[in-house]
């Protein structure tokens, strides 16, 4: 299967957007383009057009199909991370115990770092216990300013 790639500027910085003819597979931070990959803006379109009204404040949720492989478990705390509402944040153990692995907050700590598609499965959303900022590939400060987004706020305040 063909991964289509295309850059994507947005308010936290560029981004590098990654598709399969089965629907978004890939967010990264910065520019992450592989060597001889495809290149195709148009097949990702979507994609950057609806991160583009999240950006803007103007799409809370994503519509379209994705495209992530990972182990069992991952794909179970990747699919819970969607189920958190925009603006609202959950922790490690609260996801641990939705999936009936009350003990397994470090786990899913790990797929949330294996996340491929920032953002979109929104693990900025996922604070640790005490509700303090943790870690983010993106990197704190985007983290942090992913949430001010979703509280109504500029990024730029």
């Amino acid at each position: 299967m063909t991964m289509r790639y295309s850059l994507m500027n947005s308010s936290i910085g560029l981004l590098t957007i990654a598709s399969t003819e089965n629907g978004l597979a890939a967010i990264h931070f910065g520019a992450s383009i592989p060597s001889g990959a495809t290149i195709d803006e148009a097949a990702n379109r979507v994609y950057t057009e609806q991160l583009e009204e999240y950006f803007e404040g103007r799409r809370t949720e994503f519509d379209f199909p994705l495209d992530f492989h990972g182990t069992p478990f991952q794909v179970a705390v990747w699919r819970e991370l969607v189920n958190i509402p925009y603006g609202e944040t959950r922790t490690y153990g609260e996801i641990a115990k939705k999936l009936g692995r009350p003990g397994a907050a470090r786990a899913v700590g790990m797929a949330n770092h294996d996340n491929p598609i920032a953002i979109v499965i929104p693990c900025h959303r996922v604070v640790g216990h005490n509700g303090m900022l943790t870690g983010y590939a993106g990197g704190l400060p985007i983290k942090r300013a992913l949430l001010t987004l979703e509280k109504g706020q500029s990024l730029f305040t």
